[in-house]
């Protein structure tokens, strides 16, 4: 009985993900992401710090170092 109250509740919403297929599990995440460095932030001196940070974690840029080990000269 619950579980078909509460399919009848939300029935459009089902029916508008089984037509699209969309979801906002991409949204969510990059919410908790963000939430997260935010939480991990409080010592920033301003807020432009935090926003670097935002653009640094979650816009896909890899910076990685050119060398793993100790320096080597050729």
């Amino acid at each position: 009985m619950k579980l078909g109250k509460t399919i009848r509740k939300h029935r459009a919403g089902i029916l508008e993900y089984v037509r699209d297929r969309l979801n906002n599990g991409r949204v969510e995440g990059l919410n908790g992401k963000t939430r997260t460095i935010t939480r991990r932030s409080y010592g920033f001196h301003s807020a432009s710090a935090l926003i670097a940070m935002i653009f640094l974690c979650c816009g896909g840029i890899s910076a990685c170092p050119m060398h793993v080990g100790p320096f080597r000269p050729h």
